[in-house]
């Protein structure tokens, strides 16, 4: 353990997991949204100045430009990825945005190692900068499960123990 740290860093297969996870929880609220009232999807001003599309373009736009930060290393590609700027994404367009911000993700994961995740930026971890990134998810995740259920669309449970006992279960193949 690093003396001037009280805590043990993460490892890159951790970071891996939280990733996986962030990707489950997000699946389960996008899977909810087919055939959501269009004013519910672009109403404003619910939580802050957003509403449930506007929640969920944020989580895709964040998530997206944390991984250009990581992955450019400090190069400046100049791409910012900033769908919060563009007209309210429909449904099936975010989910098309995840789904190649996922694949993007699964090229660049396996690449992160021990010593990236150990690095310091700034004074601070890099694990650390990651954990935050599925921590934020966490949040606009709550957000828009408490939104879509009180539309009676809820994407249940979300806890990252769910997840891990989902993972832990024997496959029935």
């Amino acid at each position: 353990m690093d003396a001037a740290l009280p805590w043990e860093p993460m490892h890159a297969d951790e970071i891996r997991f939280l990733f996986a996870y962030d990707r489950w929880a997000t699946l389960r609220v996008l899977d909810v949204l087919d055939g959501v009232d269009p004013a519910v999807w672009a109403r404003t001003d619910v939580v802050g100045e957003w509403g449930l599309g506007a929640i969920l373009v944020h989580h895709l736009g964040a998530s997206q430009r944390w991984r250009h930060a990581f992955q450019d290393s400090g190069q400046d590609s100049g791409e910012r990825p900033e769908p919060e700027l563009e007209p309210l994404l429909p449904v099936d367009v975010l989910r098309d945005r995840w789904d190649t911000e996922w694949s993007a993700v699964d090229a660049w994961l396996p690449t992160v190692t021990d010593g990236f995740v150990d690095h310091i930026h700034e004074g601070v971890p890099v694990w650390q900068m990651l954990v935050h990134v599925v921590n934020h998810g966490t949040q606009h995740r709550a957000e828009a499960a408490a939104l879509l259920t009180a539309e009676g669309r809820s994407p249940g449970e979300l806890d990252l123990f769910d997840f891990a006992e989902e993972q832990a279960e024997p496959s029935d193949h």
